[in-house]
């Protein structure tokens, strides 16, 4: 991937946050991307340097809009695209910056004035990694062979940025807002099946269990318990009724959507990613 032969000292405008280790700059990456040449699920990412842009705007209206725009035009199916990489290097540069969030949250509280666009970016994030988690990968196998990740250059390179997006997400989850910090958790759990991060599991799991204690949101508590299950042993039960409840829900539709597709049970219930 080409970079601009700009450094950090001469990029424009007021002095910035550092982008996370292994990252350039942020303006490095947006205008030294040959988006043009990068497939997206309708043609190429020549559309992105501008929607990705407007991500730092100072209005958090065009920052939502700006959201919609870069990152639909990047998913479709939970495939990973030629695209899908330098937009998650270029989300992971930005996710600390003052700017994101700015005019974002209520004064002198926690609460958002909106649903801030941080939380959108790192929801993108997770459900990427989650889509080029292990278990993606193992049924990639078994329907495709064993050259499925060879074969799968984008969620090969996907795989091997973990490190370099964690970095960038785990400040995120001490965030004053705990929409923030849930949202977080919900993007570092699947990353951190990287190796290099197996020493970071420990703090994941005591997060997921201030998660679980304060938050009733399905997605995230399902999260979450995963995480401890993989992560917790010996640490105790922490599901309520609801949760055995869901978990036996979440159950029953995947053997109904493995029956269907016979035995595809990955991604968010859409056909497989290749």
């Amino acid at each position: 991937m080409p970079r601009s032969p700009l450094g950090t000292e001469d990029m424009p405008g007021r002095p910035d946050t550092p982008a996370p280790a292994g990252l350039p700059h942020h303006q490095q990456l947006l205008h030294g991307t040959d988006w043009a040449s990068l497939a997206t699920p309708s043609g190429t990412g020549e559309s992105l340097p501008a929607a990705l842009a407007r991500l730092l705007d100072p209005d958090p209206a065009v920052r939502a809009d700006a959201a919609r725009d870069a990152l639909g035009a990047v998913t479709h199916q939970n495939t990973l695209y030629e695209a899908t990489v330098p937009v998650a290097r270029y989300l992971a540069a930005i996710l600390n910056r003052p700017d994101l969030t700015a005019g974002g949250f209520g004064p002198g509280t926690a609460v958002p004035s909106r649903p801030p666009t941080l939380v959108g970016l790192l929801t993108w994030l997770g459900d990427t990694a989650y889509d080029a988690d292990d278990e993606s990968v193992a049924i990639g196998e078994r329907h495709c062979g064993e050259r499925f990740l060879h074969e799968y250059a984008e969620m090969r390179a996907f795989r091997d940025l973990r490190p370099v997006i964690f970095s960038a997400v785990r400040p995120l989850l001490r965030h004053g807002n705990a929409e923030v910090r849930d949202a977080a958790l919900v993007t570092a759990i699947p990353l951190a099946e990287h190796p290099h991060l197996a020493g970071h599991r420990d703090e994941l799991v005591e997060h997921a269990r201030r998660l679980l204690a304060g938050s009733s949101t399905r997605h995230h508590r399902d999260r979450a318990l995963d995480a401890l299950d993989a992560w917790g042993p010996g640490t105790g039960d922490p599901e309520d009724a609801a949760d055995i409840a869901a978990r036996g829900q979440r159950a029953r539709r995947t053997a109904e959507r493995a029956s269907r597709r016979g035995g595809w049970t990955g991604g968010h219930g859409e056909d497989p990613p290749f």
